[in-house]
């Protein structure tokens, strides 16, 4: 796990992202020598995971069309 200082993570923010999502490693970021985040890679499994009932749902008819209920005095 690397560590760097506030000061450094903002100058190479982009740089680090890279080598976490690359490498999966763990960055922390340190203020006045005391850690304070940690930069780390989300699990893919987690990102991309659908819920069981996703698939059983069924939608009828246009979503975005506005009802009569709801616009019928507008």
């Amino acid at each position: 796990m690397k560590s760097v200082s506030v000061h450094e993570a903002k100058a190479r923010f982009s740089e680090l992202v890279g080598a976490v999502e690359k490498h999966g490693t763990s960055v922390v970021v340190s203020r006045y020598g005391h850690p304070v985040v940690e930069l780390r890679a989300l699990r893919a499994a987690k990102r991309t995971a659908k819920h069981p009932l996703l698939s059983r749902l069924v939608i009828r008819g246009d979503l975005t069309k506005p009802t009569e209920a709801e616009w019928g005095d507008v």
